[in-house]
């Protein structure tokens, strides 16, 4: 597909502002409609929706349900020693912090750490842990009372070291599983990216064991920090696999979104490209608009990029000088659909800087294509 980018930023009475060609063609002619500006892709200010605490900090995954909105963390390595892994829990409209839902169980002494999150039809929220492995989290009262509902993804050895007929990975040497994204179907399956292994796990309705659901070398990670496979949604129409791959096997500047149809058993030669960033952006978590447009973290690129229908990047958000909280390393979005504002976690993975930890808010005038939402057991 098309990798040109039709549109950049403008700076407008005191704010940047991202607009499509219509958009710039009506700033400077009187015969172009005013409306076609936001069709174009013009953006408001980015602002601060909320911060989290610094420990555990390292927020990744968001989810909204009603007027809830959840923030995961920490996704980061080095936490061994600390506290336990959050969900922190926000009002919608007010921004005012709910609660923060503790996780129980994890072996603080060793490396532990929770990234991406999703919720179900009855509002119970599913978060990844890298020790515990896909937990649930149901409301009761004033609390949140926690169950497992998938077994930790499997260590999986490399093929090339592997027994004849023994379940591998592509990965090129060994390494741990690591759980970043996570996006249920319609019928109840949870698909889960593997960012080490080069796998697409996926957990049956009702939880359990996961299983292999599509691995490719295409998956695999390069770099000083190898992460494959990230971020993961299915499309508008429920027939595809999106999933990003933040750090190419080939080259490490290079980053993609992929997909795959939605079925029982993908091929190899059903893997799609949908678009390729060749500046090592880092492409990670992402999130589909009601409008069809994709809405792509690019955490190494401080920015959002803006793909249309048909992969093209259109246009990109990005932070203006002076803005109280800068974006560092996006990591995930969500919609806040009543304000047709993006919400972004401000991952802040290469800075490492804590008064970055949050959510940030920009005006997009759109709203989520509607996750899956299955009503589980």
């Amino acid at each position: 597909m098309s990798q040109s980018v039709t549109s950049k930023l403008s700076y407008s009475n005191g704010k940047w502002l991202a607009c499509g060609t219509l958009a710039l063609l009506s700033a400077v002619s009187p015969l172009i409609p005013g409306p076609a500006l936001a069709q174009g892709g013009c953006y408001g200010e980015i602002k601060t929706f909320a911060t989290v605490p610094a420990a555990p900090g390292f927020p990744e995954g968001i989810a909204v349900h009603g007027n809830r909105v959840y923030v995961s963390g920490p996704a980061t390595f080095g936490t061994a020693g600390q506290g336990p892994s959050t969900i922190e829990v926000f009002d919608r409209d007010s921004k005012v912090h709910k609660a923060t839902i503790k996780v129980a169980g994890e072996t603080l002494a060793d490396e532990h750490a929770l990234s991406c999150i999703a919720v179900d039809e009855d509002g119970r929220v599913y978060a990844l842990s890298t020790q515990l492995g896909l937990l649930r989290f149901r409301k009761t009262g004033h609390g949140y009372v926690q169950e497992s509902y998938g077994a930790p993804l499997p260590v999986l050895p490399p093929c090339v070291m592997a027994a004849p007929g023994e379940v591998c990975s592509p990965k090129p040497f060994p390494m741990p599983p690591l759980p970043n994204d996570i996006a249920f179907d319609e019928e109840g399956y949870a698909y889960v990216t593997d960012s080490l292994q080069a796998t697409i796990f996926r957990y049956p309705p009702g939880g359990g064991a996961p299983e292999i659901w599509f691995q490719s070398a295409a998956l695999v990670g390069s770099g000083d920090v190898p992460i494959g496979v990230n971020g993961i949604r299915l499309d508008p129409a429920r027939e595809h696999v999106y999933f990003s791959v933040s750090f190419s096997p080939s080259d490490p500047s290079l980053g993609s979104i992929y997909r795959l149809p939605l079925v029982e058993a993908p091929e190899e030669a059903d893997l799609e490209l949908v678009h390729d960033y060749d500046a090592g952006e880092a492409p990670d978590g992402f999130a589909f608009g009601k409008s069809g447009k994709l809405y792509v973290t690019l955490a190494a690129a401080n920015a959002i990029s803006v793909l249309d229908e048909h992969g093209v990047e259109e246009s990109r958000i990005e932070s203006a000088p002076g803005e109280e909280i800068p974006l560092d390393a996006p990591a995930n979005v969500a919609f806040n659909d009543p304000a047709q504002m993006l919400l972004i976690v401000n991952h802040a993975s290469f800075t490492r800087n804590p008064a970055h930890f949050g959510v940030l808010r920009v005006w997009v005038g759109d709203k989520a294509d509607p996750l899956e939402k299955p009503s589980l057991p």
